[in-house]
């Protein structure tokens, strides 16, 4: 066998995701995914770490990427509309090139599984430390870079579990969705306060649907 097989790193993600669903999370070791895959455990960690994973491709990317959309974003917008414009363009490039087929079973494994919830929130405070840092270097205050930051990440990780439910529907229909929601909620609570104080419009494509940077309507 060749040492760098062709194809081995989405055999393995395959054998993974069949045997969790089979047999469950805990019950899966890594030379049973190589097996199945027809590979060695050796091969097995020339790609992944640990038996993790192999459910979090691109993970440790993912921080940075997020990090230089921030930085790329309008320089005028408001902290919360460069962070929407920026997770916009990064989720829906990332979903162009994930198969939502295995997102669904991906998906539906770590719902069954702390360790893996655990691994998960691990990649959300990533990316909103990334965020955090990006809004400072585009000179905003540590409290309102924090709280944005916060809120951006929920915002990506709860579109992301939209568009994997949906069957048909992009990325960006799941993130309209939960901007929809957020509003929806700051609504109802009453609020006053703007969380687009300077009344940047919103990305392009979050105009749609009336999808405004979380900016309550005015009296």
């Amino acid at each position: 066998m060749a040492r760098w097989d062709p194809g081995a790193q989405e055999r393995l993600t395959e054998a993974a995701l069949d045997l969790y669903l089979e047999r469950g999370y805990d019950n899966v070791t890594v030379a049973d995914i190589a097996e199945r895959a027809g590979l060695t455990r050796r091969s097995y960690f020339r790609y992944f770490a640990d038996k993790r994973e192999v459910l979090f491709p691109s993970a440790e990317r993912l921080p940075e990427i997020v990090r230089e959309a921030v930085l790329a974003a309008d320089p005028a917008a408001a902290p919360l509309a460069a962070v929407l414009d920026a997770l916009h363009q990064v989720g829906a490039q990332v979903a162009e090139h994930v198969d939502h087929a295995n997102a669904a079973r991906r998906r539906a494994v770590i719902d069954t599984s702390a360790e893996l919830q655990e691994r998960e929130r691990s990649k959300s405070a990533a990316v909103a430390a990334a965020i955090d840092e990006a809004l400072r270097q585009r000179g905003t205050g540590p409290g309102t870079a924090a709280l944005v930051a916060q809120v951006g990440s929920v915002v990506l990780g709860l579109a992301f579990r939209r568009w994997v439910k949906s069957d048909a529907a992009g990325f960006s229909a799941g993130l309209y969705a939960v901007v929809d929601d957020l509003r929806a909620s700051l609504d109802d609570a009453g609020t006053t306060a703007h969380l687009d104080p300077a009344g940047t419009p919103p990305p392009e494509g979050l105009q749609r649907r009336g999808c405004a940077p979380f900016s309550p309507p005015r009296e």
